[in-house]
């Protein structure tokens, strides 16, 4: 169901959890890492975000 939602192109934004809070983050994927089981993204001021798959709770 994520991986689904991540082959869309252009701005993707996911709701996650980050040490017991919510966050949203808006960029383009950069990279899927399924060995360790964390995806990158890129915003827009081009800064780089990992996050854990497992912590990810909604992708649009």
């Amino acid at each position: 169901m994520i991986l689904k939602s991540l082959k869309k192109k252009g701005i993707t934004t996911i709701i996650y959890y980050k040490e017991g809070v919510l966050k949203t983050c808006k960029g383009q994927l950069h990279k899927l890492n399924l060995n360790e089981q964390t995806l990158s993204l890129k915003d827009e001021n081009q800064k780089n975000f990992s996050i854990r798959l497992s912590r990810i709770m909604e992708i649009y």
